[in-house]
């Protein structure tokens, strides 16, 4: 049965090389949610996530000649949403500071918070995701929900490894300090 999932989505992709609409209607009702639920992450806005989604269909219909099997359509996909995604919150003026560059990676390492006496329910941490500046969303999205590792998500954002790896450290101490903040007003 493994066998027959991705060969019914290359018979997709090239009913979609042919010109054939039903083809075209199919991976986009496969994909939709998932690249949705992706750039939302992401740009945190939902009208926003709806405009990558669709720009990011246009670019991948449009060139599927370029697509050559070697990876899934799906990842082909993401990575085209992904990448769209950060072009969108570039052009919203998202500032990730390369910490190479600036004297703040000479400064002492705050005390990580206890991450294990934590415990929420998935609401409230998605909620506390949306509270992150665009930069340390964006980051600790592309690392802990899409799986990138930090060495590529550096080149995604096209800063350097030591900016991506303190970004996402800061990324989960603010989320720690949202989470506390949330639980202290209860």
């Amino acid at each position: 049965m493994e066998l027959t999932a991705p060969i019914l989505h290359d018979e997709l992709v090239e009913q979609c090389k042919q010109g054939n609409s039903l083809g075209y209607a199919a991976l986009y009702q496969k994909y939709a949610k998932a690249m949705y639920n992706t750039s939302l992450r992401i740009v945190n806005h939902t009208g926003d996530a709806e405009d990558v989604l669709q720009e990011a269909f246009l670019d991948a219909f449009g060139s599927l000649d370029s697509f050559q099997y070697k990876s899934t359509f799906g990842a082909w996909l993401k990575k085209i949403v992904v990448n769209k995604s950060i072009n969108h919150l570039r052009k919203r003026k998202m500032e990730l500071i390369d910490i190479d560059r600036t004297a703040v990676s000479n400064l002492p390492q705050e005390e990580s918070p206890d991450e294990e006496e934590i415990r929420l329910k998935v609401d409230e941490i998605k909620a506390a995701v949306r509270d992150l500046p665009n930069g340390y969303r964006t980051v600790l999205s592309l690392y802990l929900f899409e799986g990138y590792d930090q060495e590529e998500i550096a080149e995604i954002l096209q800063v350097s490894h030591a900016t991506v790896r303190t970004q996402y450290m800061r990324a989960k101490q603010k989320l720690v300090s949202i989470i506390k903040k949330g639980q202290d007003h209860e």
